[in-house]
């Protein structure tokens, strides 16, 4: 059984901000529509986040804006895609504007090429804290796992770097390495996305499960690999950064509109 996504009740922008794939820095602009795409599912049981989003839930019903600040390596930056505007922050920024147009929201792609989850969290201060986010979506675990890292300091790592989001008061989403060749040519590729899962339980952070959805395909919707990845067999396409950014788009706004549904907010269907 897969569930389609739902045009659920979700924050809308009325600026993105997107980083080119070789550089942190972000530009602005204004999303485009949401382009069709079709099989775009995920698996009964992964279109919900665990948690609530309280702080984005409090911003909303108070007409405040909301930011997003998204942390990552190449698969945020958008490598694979054909132009910026296809990374999946930016789909992500057009998911929301689309659903909510009456709610702003901005989407800041903070995704460097290459690095590993320490380099993130060295970056933390000014890429993402410095920006007083309402909302943090943290993209690790994919590079640790091509390099042949040692899990447990990862698991370490990504304790360390919650924590610090925390303190800054930002609701956090994590996201898991992508479901690909060259990621599962590696010996720990299912210990690090069973890692992330059970740090994300101890932490009490959402996470959003990149690698069961992409399985999934694979698996049940019996879609080639170079449907939904470039020919580099790591990184995604448009398609696919389209796909996770609708679905994404779905759990967020179901997650911040659980308790609290403001004026010209629909309950997700």
């Amino acid at each position: 059984m897969t569930l389609p996504f739902r045009p659920s009740a979700v924050l809308a922008a009325s600026l993105f901000l997107v980083a080119l794939p070789q550089s942190i820095r972000a530009q602005e602009s204004v999303p485009d529509a949401p382009a069709p795409l079709a099989g775009c599912s995920a698996p009964a049981g992964l279109g919900r986040f665990v948690n609530p989003l309280p702080r984005t839930a409090r911003r909303l019903a108070a007409g405040l804006p909301v930011k997003i600040v998204a942390i990552g390596s190449s698969s945020t930056a958008g490598a694979g895609a054909s132009s910026p505007a296809h990374s999946y922050p930016s789909r992500l920024a057009a998911e929301l504007a689309a659903a909510f147009p009456h709610a702003s929201i901005s989407v800041l792609n903070q995704g460097v090429n290459g690095e590993v989850t320490r380099d993130m969290i060295a970056r933390f201060d000014t890429a993402v804290i410095a920006e007083n986010p309402d909302v943090v979506i943290w993209q690790v675990g994919t590079n640790s796992v091509l390099r042949d890292q040692p899990l447990q300091p990862a698991a370490a790592l990504i304790h360390d770097g919650l924590a610090r989001l925390k303190r800054a008061g930002a609701d956090i989403i994590l996201i898991d390495p992508q479901f690909a060749p060259k990621v599962l040519a590696k010996p720990d590729a299912d210990g690090m996305v069973d890692l992330i899962a059970l740090t994300a339980k101890k932490e009490n952070v959402n996470l959003f499960r990149r690698f069961a959805v992409m399985r999934h395909w694979y698996q049940h919707e019996r879609m080639p690999f170079e449907r939904f990845l470039s020919p580099d067999e790591l990184h995604l396409n448009d398609w696919s950064y389209g796909c996770l950014a609708r679905l994404l788009a779905g759990d967020i706004a179901e997650a911040a509109t659980r308790s609290t549904l403001t004026a010209g907010v629909h309950a997700p269907r």
